[in-house]
């Protein structure tokens, strides 16, 4: 059974990671959410991710990809794909979304990885994203809350869960 978003919040308290979880409308696109953040506690501030959950092209061998990134990185699949060493990716679909991560469409997140069991998921994390920011903005599971975590906590819980987290530095899109 895929971990709920009140779950989620549990665990990361239970570690004691200090998080800030705000509800609001369904968002699906970054426009979206941009438009929501000077509701949230910490929304000027930090970073905001986007998410890319791809599989091995003609469902070929190796695991799934999730790659978090900043909201407003600009990316080829392809050259992604390239800098982690993934050879040629897709765009996974919907029920790889809810069997690996538990998630619907629309709230790809990295905590989606509390649901992945270990390998089968390798998460990429956009290294400006940790590194330039104070909190990360991520949805809880569901596209209907934000939760801030700091990023060193984001990746103190992704390792208690058994993954290895790989920063990443994106390259930038072609010319």
């Amino acid at each position: 059974m895929a971990e709920t978003p009140t779950g989620l919040l549990a665990r990361l308290a239970a570690l004691g990671i200090e998080t800030t979880t705000t509800e609001h409308a369904p968002v699906f696109t970054v426009a979206e959410s941009q438009a929501l953040r000077a509701s949230l506690p910490q929304g000027t501030e930090g970073g905001h991710s986007k998410n890319l959950f791809l599989r091995p092209a003609k469902a070929g061998p190796g695991p799934h990809l999730l790659a978090v990134l900043e909201d407003n990185r600009q990316v080829s699949v392809n050259a992604l794909a390239r800098a982690a060493g993934a050879g040629r990716v897709e765009m996974a679909p919907a029920e790889a979304l809810r069997a690996l991560l538990g998630v619907e469409p629309g709230s790809v997140t990295a905590f989606g990885m509390v649901n992945a069991p270990p390998g089968a998921v390798r998460i990429l994390l956009d290294a400006a994203l940790l590194r330039d920011h104070t909190w990360v903005h991520c949805h809880p599971l569901v596209n209907t809350m934000t939760t801030a975590i700091r990023p060193a906590d984001l990746l103190r819980f992704l390792e208690s869960l058994g993954h290895r987290p790989e920063l990443l530095e994106v390259p930038p899109p072609a010319a």
